[in-house]
């Protein structure tokens, strides 16, 4: 006998993970350029727990627009040709809490706006997905403009931006709670 429309009973939730270092990586899934690309950039960075303790099983995935600020459209991320920019990249966390990705930065998606990477984090004992951003810090001006770095206290601020580190690496560190957690975004119906 079923139910009445709007008379369902939840059910128990579960975590995501730690299944992720074997289960869902692929080959090149890290490398959103390839070796040949003039400018390519590392984005990397350590999860972390609540104590501050990496987590070794955690996945971060990335999606980001093009150099000149164009998010792609095209399938093909799942099997990298080596030339074609998808925007989307899957990491595996190794031993010590880090990840890296090979990539380009992107551009703003619009004139002044501040360029960032989406980012999402799969981990253990959490109940869904995380989703974050990863600003670029060259350009104070669209930062300190940004509807979304605008909307959040001073000091949260930056756990949204990463570091530079030389011309081609940005290091972007994820605190999943605790002092100095990253800021994570939550999405209608998600």
């Amino acid at each position: 006998m079923g139910r009445p429309d709007g008379d369902l009973a939840p059910t128990p939730g579960q975590t995501v993970g730690p299944f992720f270092g074997y289960a869902l990586p692929y080959p090149g899934g890290d490398e959103l350029v390839g070796p040949q690309h003039p400018r390519p950039v590392r984005l990397h960075g350590t999860v972390r727990d609540g104590h501050g303790v990496p987590v070794p099983d955690a996945l971060v995935e990335i999606w980001q627009a093009d150099e000149d600020g164009t998010v792609p459209a095209i399938a093909g991320s799942l099997r990298r040709d080596g030339w074609t920019f998808t925007g989307f990249g899957r990491a595996s966390v190794d031993n010590v809490g880090h990840y890296s990705f090979r990539t380009v930065a992107p551009g703003p998606t619009r004139p002044g706006a501040a360029p960032f990477v989406a980012v999402t984090v799969f981990a253990r004992g959490l109940m869904n997905r995380l989703f974050t951003r990863a600003y670029l810090p060259d350009d104070p001006a669209a930062l300190a403009s940004d509807r979304l770095l605008a909307s959040l206290p001073g000091d949260r601020r930056q756990t949204l931006v990463a570091v530079r580190e030389g011309e081609q690496s940005l290091r972007f560190d994820i605190r999943l709670q605790g002092e100095g957690e990253t800021v994570f975004l939550t999405y209608p119906r998600h």
